[in-house]
């Protein structure tokens, strides 16, 4: 990730896994194999982790909450960036990078942010016609202006005092329309 896809030897990585390069090749046939076993395996923990909190019991609020926090702390992260910035800038010479990181991250999380509303729908805790949607929008307002004001390295971080003010009112303005008033808190 340090050195980006082009810049990264196949020699750097074995001697960073400290492992051979027999080894390394033993495993992974080229360099974009590595790569994209390694943004599918990030992406597969980090919605496996949310799905697991979405069948917690808990409010559709504090759901909600820890499912915007954990989206953002993957793409506000180092490697969420990282994975994100290689996974753009090689779709064009690799299309299979970008459409397997889009399966295994985005769309992902999209299909279990979606699972996590329709259960929420089926309970009465909201009210919401087109779960796909309602799930793409929440998406979107947790990365409000801090994800591309670091993708275009408008800064190089964002304090934890913006990050909470982004999911709070993601969340509340998601319930605002969604919510059902006496049931999300």
């Amino acid at each position: 990730m340090r050195e980006g896809f082009e810049g990264a030897s196949v020699d750097a990585i074995a001697k960073a896994a400290a492992v051979s390069k027999a080894t390394l090749y033993s495993y992974f046939t080229d360099k974009k194999l590595l790569f994209l076993e390694v943004a599918k395996a990030e992406c597969l923990q980090q919605s496996e982790t949310a799905l697991v909190l979405s069948k917690t019991g808990q409010s559709a609020r504090a759901t909600l909450t820890d499912i915007a926090q954990r989206m953002t702390s993957f793409f506000l992260s180092d490697l969420g960036q990282r994975v994100f910035r290689i996974c753009v800038a090689e779709a064009d010479r690799f299309p299979e990078i970008g459409r397997t990181f889009y399966q295994s991250g985005p769309e992902l999380a999209r299909r279990r942010m979606k699972e996590y509303l329709e259960d929420a729908v089926a309970r009465g805790e909201l009210e919401i016609d087109d779960c796909q949607l309602a799930a793409d929008q929440f998406a979107e307002l947790c990365k409000a202006d801090l994800f591309p004001r670091l993708m275009f390295n408008v800064t190089d971080s964002v304090s934890e005092a913006e990050v909470a003010r982004v999911i709070a009112g993601a969340v509340d303005m998601f319930l605002a329309r969604y919510g059902v008033p006496e049931r999300c808190d």
